[in-house]
């Protein structure tokens, strides 16, 4: 089954090579789902590659192939018009059935959360506030409540499966059990990846990696600011 945002993209791209033989490039994938950038793009495309809706052909660019359509479908591509949309009139909108989370989103949705910027998972680095961009994720990654994404800077976390250049989703939240990975706030200036333990009147920050010790701190000095749910990879 896809997701809604899947379902319009491959929609858009069979249209798309339909009118003008040529597919759509991301830029115009990304306008044209109203998406906040082209990483969201990137991962709706894998996504239908992996389910055989389309195929990329190598060594060509703008080069994408639709296999299969879904299978209600096939009718209706067969040059209907189709409905409009905020970005554009070439997505056609499909009817899904929508279980709304206590935010009341869709549960077939994918997801926008803020990009926060970058995140240590070695030395702490200065505690990132701002906003730098929106992160299209899988619903299946939000787990009600507030989330937001860091990029990772370091590898003091290899051996939990967290790289240098992974995207962390991470929810909101200053609770925390013993063993969660999660941004701790030091001093109430430099943000860090780390896991958890609790011990007495102390606080361990942890490292997934022998080359980095583990760090005490007093728990005044520490603050949870959210725990990891999830992880982004991309590969060049």
């Amino acid at each position: 089954m896809l997701t809604r945002k899947q379902h319009e993209l491959l929609l858009f791209i069979h249209r798309r090579i339909s009118e003008s033989g040529i597919s759509p490039s991301f830029d115009e994938m990304k306008e044209a789902l109203n998406l906040a950038s082209k990483s969201g793009v990137h991962r709706l495309v894998t996504a239908l590659e992996e389910r055989g809706f389309i195929r990329r052909l190598a060594h060509r660019a703008r080069a994408l192939e639709v296999l299969k359509l879904p299978e209600n479908q096939g009718a209706q591509t067969q040059g209907a018009a189709p409905a409009s949309s905020a970005a554009s009139g070439n997505v056609v909108q499909g009817a899904f059935a929508r279980t709304p989370d206590p935010q009341g989103r869709a549960a077939s949705e994918d997801y926008d959360v803020p990009l926060l910027g970058r995140i240590a998972a070695g030395v702490p680095i200065e505690a990132i506030q701002h906003e730098t961009d929106r992160l299209t994720v899988p619903a299946s990654m939000i787990r009600g409540g507030d989330h937001f994404a860091l990029e990772v800077h370091g590898d003091s976390m290899i051996e939990a499966g967290i790289l240098d250049g992974d995207l962390v989703i991470i929810k909101r939240g200053d609770d925390a059990i013993n063993g969660d990975i999660v941004v701790a706030l030091v001093d109430e200036e430099e943000a860090t990846l780390k896991r958890i333990r609790k011990k007495g009147g102390t606080i361990a920050l942890e490292a997934a990696n022998p080359a980095y010790e583990t760090r005490i701190f007093g728990p005044d000095r520490v603050r949870v600011q959210g725990k990891l749910v999830g992880l982004l990879r991309q590969y060049h």
